[in-house]
């Protein structure tokens, strides 16, 4: 009759282990899929945003190196 015990308690107690595995299992899965969803806006707001910046420093370069040449000559 102790061994029919011994081996219920080790059974409940093997139950809630793999319950606190699945938990960390979940867990980690849910901070994994926030990340990837994370990742996913970055690459598409920096692929896809317009790069006004790029543009104006390249206009503004060509209209300061135009004004030294008409000032030299």
């Amino acid at each position: 009759m102790n061994i029919k015990i011994e081996e219920l308690l080790s059974a409940l107690n093997r139950k809630e282990e793999e319950k606190e595995k699945n938990t960390v299992l979940w867990v980690l899965a849910i901070i994994g899929a926030v990340a990837a969803v994370a990742g996913i806006a970055f690459a598409v707001y920096h692929f896809f945003a317009p790069d006004y910046l790029e543009d104006f420093e390249e206009g503004f370069d060509d209209d300061f190196d135009d004004y030294f040449e008409d000032e030299e000559e």
